[in-house]
């Protein structure tokens, strides 16, 4: 059994069936049940020369097309509105090779449907276009099963009532991929990997500059991965991170992969995020970092954005190429409510040498933390400047 080709054909299964005419929801149901006839039969089979095994050889996606339309069609007939579907069961086609048409695109755009919150949007995304079961989800979002069920149901209600025939917007479906980047990994299924599959897999059906620097940047920031953290689970931060255990593959991918986006000349916030991931993996060592350089970044992607957060990171970034002061000036015209403003003004006093300050900023940053791991760091952090104070 190759669950990888299983998923990678999920989406295009699913969109031939609602292009035939089978709402969303009926068809999401009848493709899992494919998957699951699949599963049981492709393996083994009755025999080695029974047609449905052969069949699926020659042709896993129409196989799956076949048994997932049959499916839709068997809960049609036994569903309460039978007499208003009895004409798609005459449509059924003839086994054979499914036709070449790819609806990956389309169903990208129906899961990030505006009309969805953003959870439920993702959770949907990672079930249609992902090929994830409900229980990987849910373990993966350390919610109940029947939590994610019934969000995942709600989503395909919604969609059912949204035609495939609409133009997407791009923004929304990229926005969707980098929270299920963000999400990292919990339980069986790494949700960062998940999202550079899925990323791979949009930017074979869309040429698109944005979608290739997204790609770039969850590459940059993944391959970074393996140093982020210490054998005992503590966060390493980025300047003491062992840079031999980057991934220099995923590096040079993903610098190639924004060299092109960003020689297309139309800039948007993945390409410019990009950029700055880009710089912190071509230095050397952290003391070689070419902040100027970031600087400059950050002001075109706080040109593109107009996020707060943004800069707030741009004012870590200015303390580093003109001094922890300038940092901290840079930082006073933002709002300290922002999620990790204290935090950020900690590190800059740190730097400047008010260190009875840092601590204090510090163990108040830690107060506010969600994040448990970035807790605990903070707090060693304010450890570390309360000891050397007491020195």
């Amino acid at each position: 059994m190759d669950e990888n080709l299983l998923r990678s054909l999920t989406p295009s299964v699913l969109g031939i069936l609602v292009r035939r005419g089978a709402d969303f929801a009926a068809a999401e149901d009848a493709v899992q049940d494919a998957l699951v006839e699949a599963v049981r039969v492709w393996p083994s089979g009755s025999s080695p020369g029974s047609s449905g095994r052969e069949d699926a050889i020659r042709d896993p996606k129409g196989w799956l097309v076949t048994v997932a339309w049959r499916r839709f069609l068997d809960a049609t007939r036994a569903d309460a509105a039978r007499r208003r579907r009895e004409d798609l069961v005459d449509e059924e086609p003839a086994p054979g090779p499914a036709p070449a048409v790819d609806d990956t695109l389309q169903l990208y755009f129906l899961c990030a449907h505006p009309s969805l919150t953003p959870s439920s949007a993702v959770a949907l995304t990672l079930r249609a276009v992902g090929g994830l079961t409900t229980r990987q989800i849910a373990q993966a979002y350390l919610v109940p099963e029947a939590t994610m069920a019934q969000r995942i149901s709600r989503a395909k209600r919604t969609v059912s009532r949204v035609r495939l025939d609409r133009p997407g917007d791009v923004a929304t479906v990229l926005r969707v991929l980098y929270l299920v980047f963000n999400e990292g990994y919990s339980g069986d299924v790494d949700l960062a990997a998940e999202a550079i599959r899925l990323t791979r897999q949009l930017a074979a059906v869309i040429d698109h500059p944005e979608v290739a620097g997204l790609l770039a940047l969850m590459l940059l920031h993944h391959a970074r991965r393996a140093a982020r953290t210490a054998s005992d689970g503590s966060l390493v931060p980025l300047s003491e991170q062992d840079r031999g255990r980057w991934d220099t593959g995923a590096i040079t991918e993903g610098v190639g992969i924004l060299q092109a986006a960003l020689a297309r000349d139309r800039l948007g916030e993945f390409q410019a995020q990009a950029a700055i991931a880009a710089l912190h993996a071509d230095a050397p060592t952290a003391e070689e970092t070419d902040w100027v350089q970031i600087v400059e970044w950050y002001d075109e992607l706080a040109r593109l954005t107009d996020s707060p957060v943004v800069r707030l990171n741009r004012a870590v970034a200015v303390g580093e190429a003109d001094g922890p002061r300038a940092g901290l000036a840079a930082l006073a015209s933002l709002d300290d409510s922002l999620p990790r403003y204290v935090a950020v003004a900690a590190y800059l006093h740190e730097r400047d040498g008010d260190l009875t300050t840092a601590a204090r900023l510090y163990a108040e940053a830690a107060l506010k933390a969600t994040d448990l791991a970035e807790r605990d760091h903070l707090m060693r952090q304010a450890a570390r400047l309360n000891t050397r104070g007491r020195r």
